[in-house]
């Protein structure tokens, strides 16, 4: 008997049937090994192989049938341990229609929040039982997921699918190599009588050169202004950003990293803010050495608070010694000497003071 394919004549069609043919009966590691007791058996003897294995006799047995049944390694494979019948979930089938309706009327809701109003239902009714939690779970994945998309009219007329737009998100293990390689963007929120003030912060994850600025607004008009003006006192090139899903990061800042070639490789999960640690340490720094001492001066005179906040940059960036650097070097000193730094040098600066004339920190 033949076995005949319609993929006959496509390209590297006969290198995946010789692959599916050798990998279906390959031979593994617990067959060698099951082979390698039966050899024993056969030379040692019954009670040898015991002592030697821990093995039980009606056991060895058996694998001796499957071996002078085929005669050949792969007959030692394991099979399948799952029971040919299994048990199926037997309820109400009440029950099993309103849990459709409930996931019809309120699409996608879960099982912690269907359970109460399945209680009521069942309790309304008379039906004795009401499947917990994990049961309603395993109910709705046996009928396919009852899950329900939103969907749309294509202008062929088709209905199709909404598909969510899936923000890049920062990679696993990423470091930054460079100064300018990344830098992550965060906000501070203070309330004080009903009123909100805002402190928006940076930091380049290489050299740890950390920005800052209180602001009124924290819309994405005032994000980008803040942007803006780090790009333009930095002494290197932008390369990536790093941000949640806030609202300031979203319209004129995606706006501008668009017109800039800014990318942004990477959004944070929502409430995971160890994936932006190196801002949200730098927030707690800025809240504990300066912040908490000069709240008054955010809400009643923000221009001051930014004066003196400028100050404290300054010192953060130019003295103070930082932790990832083992106290010994400051992000200006770490700036100065990384290889990236220099080779952007021109070559009539000889030591890169000519480049920093301007602060860059204020």
């Amino acid at each position: 008997m033949r076995i005949r394919s319609n993929l006959k004549g496509t390209k590297e069609f006969k290198t995946a049937y010789n692959r599916l043919i050798r990998f279906r009966y390959m031979v593994t590691e617990i067959a060698k090994y099951r082979f390698k007791v039966l050899k024993h058996w056969d030379k040692y003897g019954l009670e040898s192989t015991i002592d030697a294995f821990d093995i039980t006799e009606r056991t060895l047995w058996y694998w001796k049938q499957r071996w002078e049944k085929e005669k050949k390694l792969e007959a030692l494979n394991p099979k399948r341990r799952t029971t040919i019948k299994k048990r199926e979930r037997l309820w109400d089938i009440r029950i099993l229609e309103e849990i459709k309706r409930l996931r019809e009327v309120y699409p996608n809701l879960g099982a912690g929040k269907i359970y109460p109003l399945l209680l009521d239902f069942t309790d309304a009714l008379g039906i004795p039982t009401c499947p917990k939690k994990v049961t309603i779970e395993r109910l709705i994945h046996d009928r396919g997921g009852l899950r329900i998309y939103p969907k749309k009219i294509t202008g062929t007329g088709r209905i199709v699918k909404v598909r969510r737009h899936k923000a890049p998100r920062k990679p696993k293990g990423f470091r930054a190599e460079y100064p300018g390689h990344c830098i992550a963007f965060d906000t501070i929120e203070k309330q004080r009588d009903g009123k909100r003030m805002y402190i928006l912060t940076a930091i380049d994850l290489y050299t740890r050169t950390a920005f800052a600025i209180g602001t009124r607004s924290h819309s994405s008009k005032t994000t980008a202004h803040f942007f803006v003006l780090i790009l333009s006192l930095f002494p290197y090139p932008v390369h990536t950003v790093l941000t949640d899903n806030g609202s300031e990061f979203k319209k004129y800042l995606t706006r501008l990293l668009n017109v800039r070639n800014i990318s942004r490789i990477s959004h944070t999960y929502p409430r995971t803010p160890k994936m932006n640690a190196h801002c949200e340490r730098f927030n707690r720094v800025l809240q504990t050495e300066y912040v908490d001492y000069h709240t008054n001066l955010l809400f009643d005179d923000i221009t001051q608070f930014n004066t003196k906040l400028t100050e404290y940059l300054l010192f953060y960036n130019t003295k103070r010694v930082h932790q990832a650097f083992k106290n010994t070097l400051t992000p200006i000193e770490v700036l100065l000497r990384s290889e990236y730094y220099v080779s952007q040098l021109s070559r009539e600066c000889k030591n890169g003071w000519g480049q920093t004339s301007v602060c860059f920190f204020i």
